[in-house]
């Protein structure tokens, strides 16, 4: 199985780093899966590489990508862009979704025309998860966002691990963003002293419904797939509940004893057997991915 490396032009034209996981030589792609990391993520995380090499072996062309204000690089040991880190915003993630949606489309990125016009199925976790849902929303209602432009209607979503709200932090975190243009956020991975900016913030009070992942879910027509497991410290089950309860064709998974990790160390040895959890996530997401494509 090969896994190919990438980049393309993001969101203000900065560097979207990706990796390519392709099906077995014998096997006829069936579709395509995007796969989006969450808050302080990155496309080798945990259990990210992982998603994406039992997809493929499952006839499925898997993408794992940084979004381009994510501060990673493919320097592993760092967040080598924390100035990009500090200016990320829903709105730059969603763009850089749609770039990746349309090159994968658009047989733009490895396995060139073998990914041309498949079905896609969007993965996130936990942001990635709101990430997903709001550009799921924006390309079944193209109308009501005109400026972003045409994207191709995802077959499936995966939420998974992700907060019902886009503003997570305490309310009294707002003043001091906008004292001071931004809250300390450290990294516990790397120890570095990382920023939440004022853009972010401003985007969010300045239309709270467009950010807003449970109207969002509202909002996308196709099968999804809301996975969580019961202990997640982290995000609780109940926005899995909200996020599902409001989309029109969800089905919702909660996994026992899965974390928000999913039990999966940093980073994930494809040559070992996942954990339960990590197993019961991938069969989660390999299921959902053999059923829409057969719709």
């Amino acid at each position: 199985m090969h896994t190919l490396d990438w980049s393309i032009s993001g969101s203000d034209g900065e560097v979207i780093l990706g990796s390519t996981h392709l099906p077995p030589v014998q096997v006829q792609p069936r579709g395509v899966l995007l796969i989006c990391h969450g808050f302080k993520g990155y496309k080798d995380y945990g259990i990210v590489p992982g998603i994406a090499h039992y997809a493929a072996m499952q006839g499925f062309i898997a993408h794992r990508f940084n979004f381009s204000h994510s501060g990673m690089t493919n320097r592993l040991d760092t967040f080598e862009r924390p100035d990009l880190f500090e200016k990320d915003t829903w709105g730059r993630q969603i763009v850089d979704l749609r770039a990746v949606a349309n090159a994968a489309h658009e047989g733009e990125l490895p396995a060139f025309t073998k990914s041309k016009n498949l079905p896609q199925i969007w993965y996130g976790h936990s942001r990635g998860g709101v990430t997903v849902l709001l550009t799921a929303a924006r390309a079944f209602m193209p109308t009501r966002y005109p400026k972003l432009g045409a994207m191709p209607l995802p077959v499936g979503v995966i939420p998974c691990a992700s907060p019902h709200r886009a503003f997570w932090l305490h309310e009294s975190d707002k003043e001091t963003i906008y004292a001071q243009g931004y809250i300390d956020s450290p990294s516990q991975r790397t120890k570095q002293m990382l920023r939440i900016g004022l853009p972010w913030l401003k985007e969010i009070e300045h239309d709270p419904d467009a950010f807003d992942p449970v109207i969002a879910a509202s909002r996308v027509s196709c099968p999804m797939e809301v996975i969580h497991g019961t202990a997640d410290m982290t995000v609780g089950v109940d926005s899995a509940e909200k996020i599902a309860g409001a989309a029109p064709r969800a089905t919702l998974h909660i996994i026992e004893g899965a974390t928000h990790v999913f039990n999966t160390s940093n980073p994930m040895r494809l040559e070992r057997e996942p954990s339960v959890q990590g197993r019961a996530l991938i069969n989660r997401v390999n299921a959902f991915c053999d059923q829409v494509v057969a719709l």
